[in-house]
């Protein structure tokens, strides 16, 4: 049968194309990177980490050992890691090792921990490679810095600001113990009549550190348009650290404040007015009028004069002519007050 020898041919085809391709495709792959032959670890059995423990100021030792079963040497590097805690304060005497064939190094390093240092934890991690491609050893280093803990929390320059027809808070948390905090913060506001908004105490995101601190706002989305109110922040965390801060929100229409400027500045300008013709009143006449004692608009005040009495010359002096009195004159000022919390009312 005529297909039979083609079909075999077709196979034998293939076959040899597959022969031909696959030393190709192998070659083209990157080869895996090798296992590394050597081993770092903690000294001692059965340890997997390094724990240091304690006080500020002090020099913590341990050794790290680095195995290596091969036929040749190995070269590792070490280095510490970890921001600013035990990986920061890693001291190497040699951070460079030479490992002889199917031999054990102990590599020995130090922990300086700082005198203001504060207690807890500050982790870390010590790194060893030997500079070829693969990701290094890490091995975690556990340290706890010893001492009596300080939790303190303050609340700074509480603000409260008028952005259209909400209020923005401003305000600062400041960490002024020695350890990490988790502030949680309830929010208060009571105006003239009583209460307008109430908060319950409710965790803020992230960690403050020793030291940190952080800026931070919250939103009134409803605050009274004719008041004053007195805002009140309070931050609590664990270890008994709190701290209460208060702002005076002030508000009012430009109509009424504009009004109670007015009723202020005349009722003082009248009285200085008043004070001021009393005096030249009395001056002109040569005698003084007691304190208390009014005196008619357009009038006199002298000295009290016995019936019949003349002045020495034997003349009564002139009486002083009244003044014409004018219509009183009203003036308009608005004036914009702007109150310590920043809010124009």
């Amino acid at each position: 049968m005529p297909s039979r020898p083609r079909t075999a041919a077709t196979g034998a085809a293939l076959a040899a194309a597959a022969v031909l391709l696959c030393p190709a495709a192998a070659e083209a792959r990157p080869p895996a990177p090798a296992a590394p032959s050597w081993s770092a670890a903690p000294t001692g059995p059965a340890r997997t980490s390094f724990y240091l423990e304690g006080p500020p100021g002090t020099a913590l030792t341990d050794r790290l050992a680095v195995r290596n079963p091969s036929g040749r040497p190995v070269t590792v590097r070490l280095a510490g890691a970890g921001g600013d805690g035990a990986g920061a304060w890693l001291a190497l005497a040699p951070d460079r090792v030479t490992v002889p064939p199917r031999t054990r190094a102990s590599v020995p390093f130090t922990v300086a921990v700082p005198r203001d240092a504060a207690p807890g934890s500050h982790p870390g991690t010590l790194t060893v490679t030997d500079g070829t491609p693969g990701a290094p050893t890490r091995i975690p280093l556990r340290l706890r810095v010893t001492g009596p803990t300080l939790s303190a929390l303050t609340v700074e320059h509480l603000a409260v600001i008028r952005r259209g027809a909400a209020a923005v808070i401003r305000y600062t948390l400041v960490n002024r113990g020695n350890t990490a905090l988790r502030p949680r913060l309830a929010l208060r506001a009571d105006g003239l009549f009583g209460p307008l908004l109430r908060r319950p105490a409710r965790p803020l995101p992230g960690v403050l550190g020793p030291g940190a601190r952080t800026d931070r706002t919250e939103t009134w989305p409803d605050p009274p348009a004719l008041d004053a109110v007195d805002v009140t922040l309070t931050a609590t965390a664990a270890g008994g650290a709190q701290d209460t801060a208060t702002a005076r929100y002030t508000t009012a229409p430009w109509g009424a404040g504009a009004a109670l400027l007015l009723l202020a500045a005349g009722g003082g300008g009248g009285a200085v007015r008043w004070r001021r013709r009393r005096t030249a009143r009395a001056a002109a006449t040569g005698g003084a009028v007691p304190d208390g004692g009014a005196v008619p608009d357009g009038g006199c005040a002298g000295p009290l004069e016995r019936p019949g009495a003349r002045p020495a010359g034997g003349a009564r002096p002139a009486p002083e002519p009244a003044r014409p009195r004018t219509a009183a004159t009203t003036t308009t000022t608005t004036t914009a007050v702007t109150t310590g919390s920043g809010v124009r009312a």
